[in-house]
């Protein structure tokens, strides 16, 4: 009888037929895949083995060139669902037509590190997606912070090298805590806002479902009528805005540098997409004519107190890739992918975008016929005379390679716009003057922004940021480079600079060095920034608190630690309720296999103590029973966990009447922590679930000065 047998991987792949014939890439059937073809079974291989020839070469080409930027990355499938249709904005069909339903696909990343690298470097994270519209792709390739390093492109070369690991030892990988970017940042005050985003709690977030998402760049709208606007586009997470603590993110990186990867993975396979409101902040000539600010400074975020950010539609992911080569490193972004209605503003940042982004893709995927490939390609049927190139897969069948030409039935321009079809249009905007290669002084406040959104941060945000500038200019090894930044902090503020100052052990600049001065004075004719800085103002959206949601604990992850002797129902009562509100609870023992409880009933063991670490949740929960808690006090790795969830602010739950493991933790040195709760009814769960939703006891750190 015929073997039927098919077998699943574990990936969830589709399955492989063991019945199927192994094949060459040419579809010829392969009876030895395990030798290759040699004189004598001890003799030379043989030239002639084609098959091995093809197998070895096609492996000897399998990598493509990573990403300059980007490098590292996550993707997936999902859908946009337009709620409140703008066509009084927009022509675009997928921001205007009630109801429409678009497929995406997102891509995350890290910016500086390669491919190998950790999620949890303290980094800008790109969010990139590509709208496959029913009038071709939109790419909206943007970060999880609003603004950029740099007001124009040419300088985007310098930034890079800057951050990357330095030339003579390709060290450190995914950081910035080096030399050469902050001597570059301490000569370019035009990086200064963005550098206080780097150093907050953005740069270091607990999921990419938990993140923002922004356009950075200025775009415009074109409706129907002709008429334009400009925009901002915004992503607000539905699960609200949360970041982990950098001792937390370090330890992360050597337990699971997949961290966000996986997580991601895991949410979408587990039915939990993830989801993010997708916003519009538009302004007319007018509005954006009273603004102090340039909005196509790429330096500069619109405040939404300033323009309210009206709410479109949402964006949901809910397919994993099925390879991620093919789709999640394949996939080509640009932000030249437009659509009608949607235009470019003359920011000098994204005008130099559509230049490298088309260059990169030649670059990496080796051919101008990377749209062909499955993922890049348009979902709507494309019509145009782009003919041959590397690696074609499209097989014209027309005889018509011309435009505009009169044979089988006229070419796409008489056949779609002369007929009342409705294509791409540039917004029409008057442009004049002499060529200079000098920034307009609207451009000229490097500060203002910055100050501002230091001082609209919460008192643990501050700490945060003053922590994160000790560390990465600590890292720095030449003290003229720390002293030159330390002259930039003392004019965005005063107070953050001494004590930064203080920990490196250095004075305080009076302002800007000689030679950070010289440099802005290259670029502009008159350096305005000192005289215009603006101080006073600020604005609780900048702050990571803003945008929390700490109404629910869906998706979480709690780690119940136990051994020999737990209290079961205490432990059934909590599972109960964490699945409930849709959470994970993950029982973690000493050693695999099943654990006795104080009634002789068993539990099965998710993890050790061992392979899952206390970093890698989002709260602790120490199960009742004596004799459980007693063993565990006697375990190191078992008060590390207690400690760590301590030291990075999580809820912790400690079950029945024991005090083993607290005397043996620092949970003996903090004497009133409402985030630490005891565990005694029902109504105690409740406390704990409440206090896991407020993500983390901030008070905690800045009370015992744990970290």
């Amino acid at each position: 009888m015929k073997n039927d047998i098919t077998k699943q991987n574990d990936e969830g792949a589709a399955p492989v037929r063991r019945d199927q014939g192994l094949t060459s890439n040419q579809g010829t059937t392969i009876a030895d895949d395990f030798n290759t073809l040699k004189s004598g079974v001890r003799g030379p291989s043989l030239l002639e083995d084609f098959l091995f020839r093809e197998k070895i070469f096609h492996f000897d080409h399998e990598r493509i060139p990573e990403r300059v930027v980007h490098a590292r990355g996550a993707g997936a499938h999902g859908v946009f669902r337009l709620m409140d249709p703008i066509p009084q904005f927009s022509k675009a069909g997928f921001l205007s037509q009630v109801g429409a339903e678009t497929e995406v696909f997102v891509r995350f990343s890290t910016v500086v590190g390669s491919r190998g690298s950790t999620d949890l470097a303290r980094d800008v994270r790109g969010f990139a997606i590509k709208f496959y519209t029913s009038e071709g792709i939109f790419d909206l390739v943007g970060n999880n912070i609003p603004v950029f390093f740099i007001q124009d492109a040419i300088n985007f070369p310098d930034l890079v090298h800057a951050v990357k690991p330095e030339e003579r030892n390709e060290i450190p990988q995914a950081a910035s805590a080096h030399n050469t970017f902050w001597d570059f940042a301490s000569l370019m005050p035009e990086t200064a806002h963005m550098v206080m985003w780097l150093m907050s709690d953005r740069a270091i977030p607990r999921s990419y479902r938990m993140m923002q998402g922004f356009g950075v760049n200025t775009y415009k709208l074109l409706n129907a009528q002709g008429e334009s606007f400009f925009v901002k586009f915004h992503l607000k997470p539905k699960l609200g805005v949360h970041s982990v603590v950098w001792d937390e993110a370090q330890k992360i990186s050597g337990r699971n540098p997949d961290f966000h990867r996986q997580d991601l993975w895991e949410a979408i396979e587990n039915g939990d997409y993830p989801e993010w409101d997708l916003g519009v902040q538009i302004l007319t000539n007018e509005q954006e004519q009273s603004l102090d600010f340039d909005i196509l400074d790429a330096t500069k975020v619109i405040p939404e107190e300033l323009i309210p950010i009206q709410y479109i539609g949402t964006l949901q992911l809910n397919r994993n890739p099925d390879n991620f080569f093919a789709e999640t490193e394949q996939v080509a972004f640009h932000p030249g992918h437009l659509v009608p209605g949607i235009d470019f503003s003359d920011d000098p940042l994204l005008q130099g975008r559509l230049f490298s982004y088309l260059d990169t893709q030649l670059s990496r995927l080796g051919s101008p016929n990377f749209h062909e490939l499955p993922i890049n390609k348009p979902k709507n049927p494309t019509h145009n005379f782009r003919r041959d190139g590397a690696m074609r897969q499209d097989i014209p069948k027309d005889t018509g390679n011309y435009n505009p030409h009169s044979i089988a039935g006229g070419c796409p321009y008489l056949s779609n716009v002369m007929s009342g079809g409705s294509g791409f249009e540039s917004v029409p905007a008057a442009a004049e003057g002499r060529k200079i290669r000098k920034r307009s002084e609207t451009f000229g406040d490097h500060f203002s922004q910055a100050s501002t959104f230091y001082n609209s941060q919460s008192e643990i945000g501050k700490k945060h940021i003053q922590d994160a500038f000790s560390f990465e200019l600590g890292k720095v090894t030449r003290e003229e480079v720390r002293f030159r930044y330390l002259g930039i902090l003392s004019v965005v503020d005063k107070e953050l600079a001494t004590i930064v100052a203080d920990r490196l052990g250095l004075p305080v600049p009076d302002g800007l060095s000689e030679e950070t001065i010289q440099t802005a004075s290259q670029i502009f004719e008159n350096y305005p920034a000192l005289d215009k800085i603006k101080l006073g103002f600020t604005y609780p959206s900048l702050s990571v608190e803003y945008h929390c949601d700490f109404d629910t604990i869906k998706t979480r992850k709690i780690a119940a630690i136990l051994t020999e002797g737990f209290d079961l129902q205490e432990l059934k009562q909590m599972q109960a309720r964490i699945k409930e509100e849709g959470a994970t609870l993950d029982i973690i023992a000493d050693k695999y296999g099943d654990i006795i409880a104080a009634t002789g009933e068993t539990v099965k063991v998710d993890y050790t103590l061992v392979t899952m670490d206390s970093v890698l949740y989002d709260a602790l929960y120490v199960v009742g029973g004596n004799a459980s808690q007693e063993k565990l006090a006697s375990i190191k790795k078992a008060v590390c966990y207690v400690d760590d969830a301590l030291k990075h602010n999580k809820a912790i739950a400690i079950g029945g009447n024991s005090n083993a493991l607290v005397q043996a933790s620092d949970l003996r040195l903090v004497e009133s922590d409402k985030a630490i709760v005891s565990i005694r009814t029902a109504d105690d769960i409740e406390v704990f679930i409440q206090r896991i939703a407020q993500h983390r006891n901030w008070q905690r750190e800045l009370a015992n000065n744990l970290l």
